[in-house]
Formats: structure tokens, sequence, C-alpha cells
């Protein structure tokens, strides 16, 4: 009963952990990572498909994102696409591939996206002990039921605060990295 209600708040904790780091890889640190563009949905007769699905994207350099569209009538809608982003890049295009140029960043614009990564950090914290919030309900509602002993639901409080102070520290070490990454010069 206990296990399972651990190892439930458990994968939850897990999840919510990845989703922060997958959005994290989203926010640009002034360098070409093709992760940028999974968000970006392209109309593609009538669908929202990810760029990812419509071409292919490579990064030749550090600063320098290239896509080729499988079909060329799909530059246009690619080109749009990614202007009307939150990534603040301007595409350019030669009739076959798509450039994506990466500035460098100013001081302004990396304090401005560690802002975003910090809120999204404790936007994933909030989730995590909502997550154990949940789970101390459920242990509580087990030893009000009759159905664990006192000395179980202790133990079972403590080692969901565990599961819980290991899954912020990986929301702390997550944001740390992305922090370094963004400041970095």
């Amino acid at each position: 009963m206990v296990d399972a209600v651990l190892n439930t708040a458990k994968e939850k904790m897990a999840k919510t952990c990845a989703v922060y780091e997958r959005d994290m890889q989203s926010i640009r640190a002034g360098r070409a990572n093709p992760q940028l563009l999974d968000r970006i949905m392209v109309d593609y007769y009538g669908t929202p498909t990810p760029i990812n699905q419509v071409g292919n994207i490579s990064v030749p350099e550090a600063r320098l994102m290239v896509i080729a569209p499988w079909e060329p009538k799909m530059i246009t809608p690619i080109e749009k696409a990614i202007q009307t982003s939150d990534l603040g890049l301007n595409p350019s295009n030669d009739g076959k591939i798509i450039r994506l140029v990466f500035p460098e960043l100013n001081e302004e614009r990396r304090k401005d996206l560690t802002k975003a990564a910090s809120k999204a950090a404790e936007e994933a914290k909030v989730a995590v002990r909502s997550i154990r919030r949940d789970a101390m309900e459920q242990i509580k509602k087990l030893k009000k039921n009759s159905e664990i002993t006192e000395d179980d639901q202790r133990d079972a409080e403590e080692d969901l605060q565990k599961i819980t102070d290991k899954a912020i520290k990986d929301v702390d070490a997550i944001y740390a990295a992305k922090e370094k990454e963004i400041m970095e010069v």
C-alpha cells in the first residue's frame, strides 16, 4: 500500500524534473542547439507539425543552425514560425536552406534568461511539493482507515520527504547548470 503511494510520488516527481530539464533545453544560451526548435510548430498541410519533422536540422558551427526542408515550399512557413516564436532569431534563406545565426547574448538578455530559468525552477519545485502533499494525504488516509500503523505512517512520511528532497535537489542542479551556461561569455 505505502510502497505504491511512494513509487507513484517518485515517478511523478521524476517526470516533473524531466519536463523542467526539457524546458531548460529550449532556453537559448547563445549557442545553436536543435532542441530550441522542438516547441515551434509549422503549418504542414493544415496540421501543426514540429520543424524537425518537416526538414533536417544541423549545426555546422557553434553559432549557426541550418534547416534543410524536405519540401522547398516549406521554407516560407518555417521562416514565419521561427520569426513569430519567442526565440528572437531572424532566419535567412537561399531558396533551399534556412540559416539561423545565433548572436552573442548581451548582459541584460543573459539576466532575463536567468530569471526565466529561475521562475521555471520555482514552478517545478511547487509541482514537486504538490505531489508530496497529495502523497501525504494518501498516507494519512491509509492510517485513518487503519490499513497501516502509526510507525508505518511516520516511516512513509520520512521516506516521502527524502524523495522530495532529492527531486528538489535535481531541479536545483538543472537550474545551476543552465545558469552557468547562460552566464558563460
